[in-house]
């Protein structure tokens, strides 16, 4: 039987996930819920960009999804620059006997030793009253820095030393807030984007850092943030906007977990909006991004992942791998033990229910 399922947001990871949810046979959506008043009342198949017409409307509110009857619902909300906003709503559709998959709040990914504990335990108290679980991934943080690497670690006889990297061009990247609120694209060159104040870097990607910890079975002591930004050397236009000369057009930042007194986990971004900045940087093996885990250890490797769509450039297939990677979880989330649970205490992912005979 299908399972019944809702959506949460229709935005650049909503609609590929709305896609899936109306396309997979696995699956029958009940349920749509949008925050933008132009989107309220429109069928879930428009949004999701199909051509097909699938009965189900987008509504206004959460109380209006959870009328729908779904037993788990795909949230894909902001949860970057409103992260109280939503915990709160994940905690009111676990409360309600709905498991949660999705891509925020990221912290949600592994949040011991990121999150304050009486957070944690707020959310594992709403899944425990609501018998549900709450499983949050993303491409990195998210399969690219846990799921990957890990399984290459495997087949490790010793290890040094794991660096998960991000290598992108984002000019084709249309997510304003992330880019210019966020990251601090566009921004003059001294000031400080809101992702790089002290221990946000930690906080966004400790989880990722202290997930392969937990996996790799050492203790994080400490992490340690580094960034650094490029100007522009002329102004241009990107897709999320206007980049004006002498303001951040690129940047490289890291975060490295400490372990035994020197870095041993690492994830490092090396994100441009034009291809010729800083060619010092490190740079994707081939298109304009990939995502690369490099292992320092017996064996060594390094390994770069260079996504590509049908639908799009590298950008849109990352959304989508990511979009991919929630999806198919929830059969395995809908048959985990409350709480929150992460890549490591899920079945080993396989790609079950995606293979086509179409083709």
């Amino acid at each position: 039987m299908a399972i019944r399922v809702a959506q949460v947001a229709t935005g650049n990871a909503g609609r590929l996930t709305l896609r899936q949810l109306i396309t997979d046979d696995r699956f029958e959506l009940v349920g749509v819920s949008t925050s933008s008043p132009e989107k309220v009342g429109v069928d879930a198949g428009t949004l999701a960009g199909l051509d097909l017409t699938t009965g189900v409307t987008a509504v206004a509110s959460l109380d209006e999804l959870v009328a729908t009857g779904p037993e788990c619902v795909v949230y894909c909300a902001m949860g970057d620059t409103r992260p109280r906003e939503a915990t709160a709503e994940v905690c009111r559709l676990l409360e309600a006997g709905i498991d949660v998959v999705g891509s925020s709040p990221g912290t949600f990914l592994y949040p011991w030793g990121t999150m304050p504990a009486k957070v944690i335990d707020k959310v594992e108290a709403a899944a425990h009253a609501g018998g549900t679980t709450l499983f949050v991934t993303g491409v990195d943080p998210g399969f690219a820095s846990d799921l990957l690497p890990l399984a290459l670690a495997s087949t490790c006889q010793r290890i040094d030393q794991i660096t998960c990297y991000e290598l992108a061009d984002y000019a084709t990247y249309d997510g304003a807030e992330v880019m210019f609120d966020l990251m601090g694209f566009g921004r003059p060159m001294d000031e400080t984007p809101l992702l790089f104040l002290p221990g946000v870097l930690g906080m966004a990607w400790g989880t990722a850092i202290r997930l392969m910890a937990q996996g790799l079975g050492v203790e994080v002591e400490d992490v340690v943030e580094h960034w650094e930004a490029e100007p522009a050397p002329e102004s241009y236009d990107i897709a999320a906007g206007r980049i004006e000369k002498g303001t951040i057009a690129a940047l490289k930042f890291s975060i490295a977990g400490i372990v035994a007194g020197r870095p041993a986990i690492v994830v490092e971004h090396v994100t441009r909006t034009r291809d010729d900045l800083r060619p010092d940087w490190a740079r994707p093996a081939s298109g304009g991004g990939a995502y690369r885990v490099e292992i320092t250890g017996e064996p060594s490797y390094v390994v770069d992942i260079v996504p590509s769509s049908e639908h799009g450039d590298h950008n849109h297939a990352a959304i989508v791998a990511a979009c991919g990677r929630i999806v198919n979880t929830i059969p395995d989330v809908r048959a985990a033990a409350p709480g929150i649970v992460t890549t490591l205490d899920l079945p080993l992912p396989t790609g079950r229910g995606v293979f086509s005979t179409a083709r």
